[in-house]
């Protein structure tokens, strides 16, 4: 069992607890929730049925079923196409295939480690806490000189951007990610593995019936039989991944020993287009406006048949599972007047509607003296720094893997960290650091609750927030008024009368 303790939410939102009893308390439980808990050592590994967003690009802009991928905390990569158990200090992996993951040679599936895979670095704490196609771009070439070298030579999987390969380095930053996960033995990770290395690995991917939800199912299947199953009504005959999920949550609470339990890791912030709820077959035809209305038009008899099948047979919310069944087995909250550690349900990692609101309140207090303080101009700066600090800057990754960001402000060179491990440290531009964390909340406070992160790992961001208030809080003023100088008012500008 995972304790994780918080701070009393009200204590957080008005601004009673110090940054510093935050980062003491609050960062490492939250760093111990992202790492899944699977760092401690455990008698039973896990397997997990990975369910990713809608890119809602080419293909998946009408199909909306977005990818289904499968999750190892015990096993882990010999290379890309080969399994091992995890040594000490592993955190697992990620088994997907695609239809071109795009190597020299046509494999049916690859395997990376978690990290990796979630966020394109092997320590969580390097994390990107901002998301870009360049960034991302960076991120992946790291990885191919990394792991993929041998089996990346030819020009197509170094260069082409089409090579799906890529889709498995810093997935957060293109979507989010549910993982729905049970207990599995070692005998069962063993067999596994000697069976997929055993095995060819070669490329017969078809859409219809064998695609990443069908191999997804194949393999949960090797573990647990008919653990996972397909939706043919409300896919219209092929697996989806919706389906997969769907069914290996129902398997897992009809088995209660197995002790299911979601994870689910948001989107980073930042200018990359923001992914959609991933939909059954007769869902999008519900749920989407330019499906309906031409149904309705057109062939009003199947509006009826359509909506019958999804409303009876094919519901099914991630987030909603997520909130009943989140990671962490117990939570644990501060009473603001005993100071005494009370139990508290399980559901509040994700927040409540009033915790949020709590703290769109406090935050929109701080914009407000952010303004008053001459540290922003305006709320509009907030909406408009992604894109224009994502046009100056060129990111690059460092020899242990945090992510830098070089870029200029008023005409003078500056650098910034991007990752959770050095956006506040030295060498990270304190005004830059201040602003990129500002509209990083901003954007997290707005988003719906499918691209929302758990609130457990939002009191980190907020207590990070604190951190640069209170560690640069003075430079940071001290810049704004110089720029502000620099620019010079209308009266400036004209000169004295």
């Amino acid at each position: 069992m995972h304790r994780i303790a918080f701070i009393d939410r009200g204590l957080l939102a008005t601004g009673l607890v110090t940054g510093r009893v935050l980062r003491t308390i609050a960062i490492p439980c939250v760093l111990a929730l992202l790492l899944l808990g699977f760092a401690c050592p455990r008698a039973n590994g896990d397997v997990g049925v990975v369910l990713n967003e809608s890119l809602d690009t080419s293909l998946d802009r009408i199909t909306g079923t977005g990818h289904s991928a499968v999750y190892f905390s015990r096993i882990c990569p010999d290379s890309p196409v080969r399994l091992r158990l995890c040594g000490p200090g592993e955190h697992g992996s990620v088994m997907s295939n695609y239809i071109n993951i795009g190597e020299d040679q046509s494999f049916e599936w690859n395997i990376v480690p978690l990290n990796v895979y979630l966020y394109g670095v092997e320590d969580i704490q390097n994390r990107p806490i901002f998301g870009s196609y360049k960034i991302k771009h960076v991120l992946e070439e790291r990885y191919r000189k990394n792991y993929l070298s041998s089996l990346c030579a030819g020009a197509p999987c170094m260069n082409s951007y089409k090579s799906e390969w890529r889709e498995m380095v810093a997935a957060t930053l293109i979507r989010s990610v549910y993982i729905f996960v049970i207990d599995t033995t070692e005998e069962q990770d063993r067999k596994l593995i000697a069976e997929f290395n055993d095995s060819p690995n070669e490329n017969h991917f078809n859409g219809v019936t064998r695609n990443c939800a069908d191999f997804t199912r194949r393999v949960i299947n090797t573990y647990f039989p008919n653990a996972t199953r397909p939706d043919y009504l409300n896919d219209f005959g092929m697996t989806s991944p919706k389906a997969v999920a769907r069914s290996f949550t129902r398997y897992g609470l009809r088995h209660p020993e197995s002790n299911l339990r979601v994870l689910h890791f948001a989107q980073v912030p930042g200018t990359i287009k923001r992914s959609r709820e991933v939909r059954a077959g007769t869902e999008q035809l519900y749920r989407s406006k330019k499906f309906l209305i031409p149904m309705i038009v057109f062939a009003d008899p199947a509006v009826p048949v359509v909506a019958g099948s999804y409303l009876f047979t094919g519901r099914f919310n991630p987030g909603r599972e997520f909130e009943r069944h989140p990671a962490v087995e117990e939570v644990s909250t501060i009473d603001k007047q005993s100071g005494t550690v009370v139990a508290e349900e399980r559901t509040r990692v994700v927040g409540t509607p009033k915790d949020w609101k709590e703290y769109r309140k406090a935050f929109d207090s701080m914009v407000v003296k952010n303004i008053q303080e001459n540290v922003i101009d305006n709320r509009r700066d907030l909406k408009r720094f992604f894109k224009h600090f994502d046009e100056r800057g060129t990111p690059s990754v460092d020899e242990h893997g945090s992510i830098w960001m070089e870029t200029s402000v008023d005409g003078e060179s500056a650098k910034v960290g991007l990752s959770a491990s050095n956006v506040l440290a030295q060498g990270s531009d304190p005004g830059l650091a201040h602003e990129l964390l500002l509209t990083r909340i901003d954007h997290v406070l707005k988003s719906p609750k499918h691209s929302r992160e758990p609130m457990s790992e939002f009191v980190q961001d907020w207590a990070t927030l604190q951190s640069a208030s209170e560690k640069h809080g003075v430079t940071l003023a001290r810049n704004a008024s110089s720029a502000k100088t620099l620019k010079g008012t209308p009266q400036q500008v004209g000169g004295n009368d």
